[in-house]
């Protein structure tokens, strides 16, 4: 293991105290300590003197899959046996239960997780209104903070910001629906940063992020462990869970889905069968991972109700030496998914991309997908192989990650972003649709490479927010992309019948 915090490298409980950089390391001294991890050690140390605000960039360890009962302890013999609330926890650690669900939730959508660390994340000072506030966050939304419109939308890549910004200072709020205060509901949001969060964490009290970075990668130190997301990877950070975002790339620049009230599970396969999608195995889970010592002026940042708060400890949250249960963050690789597709002839919806669900209680609707489009071959026999033309009682939220679309072969760029509401037409510009029939039934098979788009999909109506309307990278010419349609109707240079059938007059056979 190449944590400095795995359990492979601490085996003893007479553990005394070594420092590196600010991280605080308990080693025995009576024991042969593997030379990989002592390594590994050694470079984080390196690291974290040159740059302090993150971990360095090694090899993490995970566990695997998706809804699994976990456990993990960064020191052998942390986690209680036979119990969750002993009198007196091993170490001294105190005993925290995190819920995702209510305590009576059905076994099976029952989440919850045990957290064993060196002080409860009670010990803060009262929350206060942060000032100065965040004017882009919402999570109620209504006609005094966001605007109706079934026009189709698209906004450019938002560029990096010049003033030093961290994660959540440059995260903002697109479009949504519903309310976190109801518990049901969806937010998007999008953000750009250039720095990492320092002594002080971010947790979110409205409902779970899905995020998907497009431009640098993000070191997230989370109470189970530490995570790093590439580009190309989402990661799932749930309602209630203290994390911090590094940026060991600089700049960066993602995209967020928020869900109120439910959690993102995996779709069900139906008629595909046991496999296919996206596979439980390749869920990606943190290992514990600690910090210790005194952190004068730690501030915990909570979202509520879409305000932010602020209180004060004196120490990291990221002090939990042991955990066990099915609330956890997780990270997944895009590249992983296993895309199914028409073998014969038209096209799929896409649905048949989805990588986790939301539901609601409506068999079928969900709250919120996550849909991708990833590379695939495309094979279909006299069908117009891009998407439809079409019209949805679901709303889509579009973003791309790297790559071109499918279906716009103009003005859709990485980091950008296109909102099509609830019943508003749309589907392939013009230069792709004419390009598509141009070969006829005469197109082989073909390979879409070297892209990754995504789709957030919600049965609930967004509410678009005013700074999102008025962006100056806003694309106001979104609607000339169709404007080129033009007819192909052949109908008038057809047979007498057919003239016959313009007129309204009956064909007779």
């Amino acid at each position: 293991g190449s944590s400095c915090h795995d359990s492979t490298a601490l085996l003893s409980s007479s553990l005394p105290l070594f420092f590196f950089g600010h991280k605080t390391v308990h080693l025995s001294t009576k024991l042969k300590i593997n030379k990989y991890i002592f390594s590994n050690s050694v470079k984080e140390m390196e690291c974290n003197s040159r740059t302090s605000n993150f971990p360095c960039d090694f090899d993490l360890e995970y566990q695997t899959g998706f809804g699994n009962h976990f456990s993990s302890e960064a020191i052998v013999g942390a986690l209680p046996q036979g119990q969750n609330s002993p009198l007196i926890c091993p170490f001294g650690l105190y005993a925290e239960q995190i819920s995702g669900t209510s305590f009576t939730s059905p076994r099976k959508l029952n989440q919850h997780s045990w957290l064993y660390r060196i002080k409860p994340s009670v010990t803060h000072e009262p929350f206060r209104p942060r000032i100065p506030r965040h004017e882009k966050l919402v999570s109620e939304f209504n006609q005094s903070n966001s605007s109706a419109t079934p026009t189709q939308l698209r906004w450019k890549p938002v560029e990096i910001p010049e003033r030093p910004t961290d994660f959540i200072d440059g995260l903002y709020t697109i479009c949504g629906a519903g309310s976190s205060y109801l518990r049901h509901g969806f937010a998007i949001h999008m953000y750009t940063a250039n720095k990492s969060m320092e002594n002080s964490a971010f947790c979110n009290a409205d409902g779970d992020f899905l995020i998907v970075p497009q431009k640098g990668r993000l070191w997230i130190t989370t109470e189970c462990g530490r995570l790093q997301v590439c580009p190309g990877e989402i990661v799932i950070l749930p309602q209630g869970y203290r994390f911090a975002v590094d940026l060991p790339d600089g700049p960066s620049r993602g995209y967020v889905a928020e869900t109120f009230g439910t959690h993102l599970q995996l779709p069900d396969l139906g008629p595909i069968g046991a496999n296919g999608l996206a596979a439980p195995r390749d869920f990606l889970v943190p290992v514990a991972w600690y910090e210790d010592g005194s952190r004068p002026g730690y501030t915990i940042v909570q979202k509520y109700g879409g305000e932010l708060f602020t209180a004060k400890q004196d120490f990291s949250p990221f002090n939990v030496v042991a955990w066990h249960g099915n609330y956890v963050p997780y990270k997944y690789d895009l590249s992983k998914f296993c895309p199914y597709n028409t073998v014969l002839m038209d096209h799929s919806d896409p649905s048949i991309n989805t990588v986790l669900t939301a539901p609601t209680d409506k068999p079928g609707v969900a709250l919120l997908d996550f849909v991708i489009f990833p590379p695939r071959w495309l094979v279909a026999e006299h069908t117009f192989r891009p998407p439809y033309y079409h019209r949805n009682c679901m709303s889509e939220f579009m973003g791309l990650i790297y790559g071109g679309y499918e279906a716009k072969a103009d003005g859709f760029h990485p980091g950008g972003a296109s909102l099509h509401s609830c019943m508003t037409p749309h589907g392939p510009d013009t230069r792709t649709y004419e390009a598509t029939i141009a070969p006829g039934n005469e197109a082989g098979p073909h390979r879409i490479a070297d892209t990754m788009a995504f789709m957030f999909e919600s049965c609930l109506i967004p509410r678009v927010c005013p700074w999102a309307l008025e962006s100056p990278f806003m694309d106001h010419d979104y609607y000339q992309c169709w404007i080129g349609l033009k007819s192909h109707f052949s109908g008038l240079s057809m047979n007498e019948d057919n003239v016959d059938l313009q007129k309204g007059k009956p064909i007779e056979r």
